[in-house]
């Protein structure tokens, strides 16, 4: 039954060839727009994701501030000093914490035989690696032996080389940090830089190291790595540290808490709005689409009610008619949707990606925008064309279907 019913279908779109072609036009065209517009939406996404991704997104970052909050007997505007108690402290007592690691940071002399520039140089362990998701491009990373032994060694950013070096192999080379001799053991790769940022310019040597061009006992911050709910991880952070150093945990201004994952979440909140708002734009274009089917099979309904009267005076019911018209509808929003999705996979490959990230920062390539059309966004706008399909369908589908015989019979 079903057979006969999709073949007096393809019957009808072939009598009515240029019509139905259009037709087809119209729901190819809009489905691609519904999967474009998905998959663009996505890529923004995945754009956010992947500038957070450069640093590892569970990393929490904590800074000495100054209170701005009465805490017992103490007065507001007392100054925080971060020691390495409080990395131990941290290490221990708040859970979900994997690696920390104390950071100082200086701006130095940096210097070989053939050039000298001020840039910052930051004392770190190697804990460091993990946490910020630090990959090396030559050579090797800070080692604990480094540490123990106090090792002058130096690993250097990608600008800091092509700098320093222009070209030259900078392994084993020497560099003067604010006139102490470090040897370059690493040089890291290239972190997405936006405008005039020196991330690509640092230079890191040991923390135990940092003695001999700063003093160490008090910390500039302490970056570490967790698992586990972020908020909760802040929370347990603020209560141990507030604890400690006799500040409220409510006071912002005594610890500033970068929360890497929690600026992420906003990002995503806007992600996921803006492509609620393009998948409303694909419905609302591929509904014209939908309309214009409609349009078609009120026609079609209306040219063959002489034979819709036969069919009936021949013993069909009102469920036959129904599914004859509705099948030829679903059958021609099957086509275009399936030559939409084709159009979509294409121009997705012609476009490749959108420049956006990369416009404001260097090595920022891998942030654009790529439309990924994913088997997700094909789902969802498969979806979306059945609803549209049935919707438009169903209305000549049901008129068809109530037509009279007699008066069917005798329409000319």
């Amino acid at each position: 039954m079903l057979k006969d019913i999709f073949g007096q279908a393809f019957e009808a779109m072939r009598h009515n060839g240029r019509r139905t072609a259009i037709t087809i036009v119209g729901m190819a065209w809009g489905i691609a727009t519904v999967v474009l517009l998905l998959a663009y939406g996505a890529g923004f996404g995945r754009a956010f994701e992947t500038i957070f991704a450069q640093w590892g997104t569970h990393m929490i970052g904590v800074f000495p501030g100054t209170t701005s909050e009465q805490a017992g007997g103490t007065k507001a505007g007392v100054k925080v000093r971060f020691q390495m108690d409080d990395v131990e402290r941290i290490a221990e007592t708040v859970p979900g914490i994997t690696h920390v690691s104390p950071m100082l940071w200086k701006q130095v002399p940096v210097q070989n035989d053939l050039h000298t520039f001020t840039w910052e140089t930051d004392g770190i362990t190697p804990e460091l690696q993990h946490i910020m998701n630090v990959e090396v491009d030559e050579g090797r990373y800070i080692s604990a032996d480094d540490m123990q032994q106090r090792n002058h060694v130096a690993v250097i950013g990608s600008e800091a080389k092509t700098k320093l070096f222009s070209g030259m192999y900078p392994l084993g080379q020497k560099i003067r940090l604010n006139g102490v001799s470090f040897e370059v053991v690493g040089v890291l790769k290239a972190k997405m830089q936006e405008g005039d940022d020196n991330i690509n310019r640092i230079v890191y040597v040991p923390f135990s190291t940092m003695g001999d061009l700063k003093d160490t006992k008090y910390l500039d911050g302490i970056w570490m790595a967790y698992h586990g709910d972020h908020m909760a991880v802040e929370h347990a952070l603020r209560n141990q540290m507030g604890a400690a150093h006799g500040f409220r945990p409510t006071d912002k201004n005594a610890m500033f808490v970068a929360n890497i994952m929690s600026q992420l979440s906003q990002f995503r909140l806007i992600s996921l709005g803006l492509q609620a708002l393009l998948l409303f734009i694909g419905v609302l274009t591929l509904g014209i689409a939908g309309i214009g089917l409609m349009n078609i099979m009120l026609v079609s309904v209306q040219q063959r009610t002489r034979e819709i009267g036969v069919e009936k005076a021949l013993g069909a019911r009102k469920r036959h008619i129904l599914l004859q018209f509705l099948s030829e509808a679903m059958v021609i929003t099957g086509v275009g949707g399936l030559g939409g999705i084709v159009l979509a996979f294409t121009v997705s490959k012609l476009v490749g990606g959108i420049t956006f990230y990369s416009a404001i920062a260097k090595n920022g390539s891998a942030a654009d925008i790529y439309l990924l059309i994913s088997p997700d966004i094909v789902i969802v706008a498969t979806g979306v064309l059945i609803v549209v399909g049935v919707v438009s369908g169903m209305v000549p589908a049901i008129q068809a279907a109530n037509l009279d015989p007699i008066e069917a019979l005798r329409y000319e």
